[in-house]
């Protein structure tokens, strides 16, 4: 399962890094998913602690609430582009989110039994 969860978010993460070449500043997250991809593929071998993805999973979180938006708006409008900056910080503080979940996902399977 282990294997499985890391390899399929590896390459999410790897897909909404590349979603970022059209982004206003994608220097800042293609790193962001960059690293989380990263660590799903180091899962693999159960390179790093479980503290490390409970730690990365926590700093993840806390920026995901620091970018959700004043105004909640929702995520998606009648097409993908970004209609309002609270759809903008909506997108990008879900995407945390889900790299937060996934970590202390990764926490969890990566414990030695």
């Amino acid at each position: 399962m282990r294997k499985a969860i890391a390899i399929s978010f590896g390459l999410i993460f790897v897909l909404f890094a590349a979603f970022q070449y059209n982004d206003p500043d994608p220097q800042v997250w293609v790193p962001i998913y960059g690293f989380a991809a990263l660590a799903c593929f180091l899962a693999l071998g159960n390179k790093l602690q479980p503290w490390f993805y409970g730690v990365a999973g926590v700093l993840y979180l806390g920026m995901a609430i620091y970018w959700w938006p004043p105004v909640f708006e929702g995520f998606l409008l009648d097409e993908m582009g970004m209609k309002t900056i609270n759809i903008e910080l909506a997108r990008e503080s879900g995407g945390l989110g889900i790299c937060a979940l996934v970590l202390f996902g990764l926490a969890v399977l990566t414990r030695k039994k």
